[in-house]
């Protein structure tokens, strides 16, 4: 079986394509990435009897059709996804997560692709302030990220009901975890509590999110391409709700730091206050659950970036991220936020 992987040289995409290749008899993976500041071939075997690495752009419609070709499965994860470089600019969110999309859907479509999952976000139902969004919640995505994200969603469920096409789409709370660029949230603390700088929280640290481990959501996405149904949604979470402030405090403790080592900074404009997923859909139908403890997995993630300076220093330089840069900052001197 052809599994065609697109943006999977970033940090969710590459722990998936890890996975199938770690396994005895999976399928053989071809993937395709544009290797932007976010994505990194190191993410990747740099060899392995079932992976093809293709450097390209999910835009280049030659270049996709030729690869569908050979295809059976898509699993889709390109995409641009920092919310705050959506706010200072949001061309290349459409460019990317809408037409992109579009792109290869078509493809897909004239090459009879059997299953294509397409990879989404809890950001595209907004801010919830009590209980958690069913798949069946509608819309209201609050920043040019998550509208270019519930844009490409309803693109892909369009292409099941008008064409029949089999389109399964997954929308995930918070990741974490190793690999993760540095610009988001867990991973930019750590780093910078490692370098002994401080971390910056967005005002009171009063939002709140759902957290997931990457392995739990790749492994989410699996059952999903494997065991889920045509023109459904499965929302995928990680059960660990936390305020901003109670994320701060257990990265602070893992990394022996305290509260001196944080700064308070102003919101973030259109901050979402809460996100929380109902993911009784996938647990019910798939038998999908999170098997990773939060306050492990922080405590490993923060050993991962301990031991790889190597890898997220380049890469921090490389974004040209300020010191205290975060996750939903956009890319402007002087800041620092999470």
């Amino acid at each position: 079986m052809n599994l065609l992987v697109t943006g999977a040289a970033g940090f969710i995409g590459s722990t998936y394509v890890r996975g199938l290749l770690a396994r005895n008899g999976g399928p053989k993976v071809t993937v395709l990435d544009k290797l932007t500041y976010a994505g990194s071939r190191d993410n990747l075997p740099e060899s392995h009897p079932r992976l093809e690495f293709v450097h390209g752009d999910i835009c280049d419609a030659p270049l996709v059709d030729r690869l569908m070709a050979h295809a059976d499965e898509v699993v889709h994860f390109a995409a641009e996804s920092h919310v705050d470089r959506s706010i200072n600019g949001a061309a290349d969110f459409v460019r990317t997560n809408v037409v992109g999309t579009q792109t290869l859907l078509d493809s897909a479509l004239r090459h009879g692709v059997r299953t294509f999952v397409h990879v989404s976000t809890d950001e595209v139902y907004g801010s919830i302030k009590t209980g958690s969004w069913p798949e069946e919640h509608p819309l209201r995505p609050s920043s040019p990220y998550s509208a270019s994200k519930a844009s490409s969603d309803l693109l892909a469920l369009a292409y099941h009901h008008t064409h029949g096409m089999d389109v399964r789409v997954t929308r995930c709370s918070n990741n974490y975890g190793p690999h993760q660029f540095p610009e988001k949230v867990v991973p930019l603390f750590i780093t910078n509590l490692l370098d002994g700088r401080k971390v910056p929280l967005y005002g009171e640290g009063l939002n709140v999110r759902d957290w997931l481990h990457v392995e739990d959501h790749c492994h989410g996405i699996e059952l999903v391409r494997t065991k889920g149904r045509p023109g459904e949604i499965y929302n995928i979470g990680g059960g660990t709700e936390l305020t901003n402030k109670e994320l701060t405090a257990l990265i602070l403790e893992v990394c022996g730091a305290g509260w001196d080592m944080v700064e308070h900074v102003a919101d973030r404009k259109g901050h979402d206050l809460r996100y929380s997923v109902d993911w009784t859909k996938a647990r019910t139908e798939l038998g999908y659950r999170p098997l990773h403890d939060f306050e492990t997995g922080v405590a490993t993630t923060a050993g991962w970036y301990r031991s790889h300076r190597a890898w997220w220093q380049p890469l921090k330089q490389r974004a040209q991220l300020p010191p205290g840069k975060s996750q939903e900052q956009p890319l402007k001197q002087p800041v620092e936020q999470s």
